[in-house]
């Protein structure tokens, strides 16, 4: 009997534990989900210091997110906060290098300053990724932008 009854302690034990970490997760993705909301809503009212602070607190919560760091880095290039918008780009670039979007937003930045030279090395980077994943046309645009470029630079 006793076995039985350390046996169904455990059980219960177990399964608070589960319901527990359940309801904290559970609590920290509607929390998560209420700032990205917000700031999505924010941005689209064109309030980027407000976007901003909305994807900061998504970002405290879950700092792996990149599709909110390239938000974050949209927001502060609408902004005027160009340096700020490249360092969240190039975190995105590290930790996942495979995304595109961060590339095509990290050149974008790189215009803005008046870098582009840079900019095309990391046009280059996109297209070369969008080849490899098989996506010829876009890879295509990027091939016709960096020709815009070009053409661009020789003829300043």
């Amino acid at each position: 009997m006793e076995l039985s009854q350390t046996s169904n302690f455990i059980a219960a034990f177990i399964v608070l534990i589960s319901l527990s970490i359940l309801i904290y997760l559970a609590r920290r993705t509607i929390i998560t989900d209420k700032y990205f909301q917000t700031g999505i809503n924010l941005y689209q009212q064109k309030d980027f210091p407000g976007a901003e602070a909305a994807f900061r607190q998504v970002i405290a919560i879950n700092s792996t997110n990149d599709v909110v760091h390239l938000l974050l880095g949209d927001a502060l290039i609408q902004q005027g906060k160009v340096d700020a918008a490249i360092v969240e780009f190039q975190d995105v670039i590290k930790r996942a290098p495979k995304k595109v979007d961060a590339y095509l937003r990290l050149a974008q930045a790189l215009m803005q300053q008046q870098k582009p030279q840079e900019a095309v090395t990391v046009l280059q980077k996109a297209q070369d990724l969008l080849q490899k994943q098989r996506r010829v046309e876009q890879a295509e645009k990027i091939q016709q932008l960096l020709q815009q470029i070009s053409s661009a630079s020789r003829d300043a």
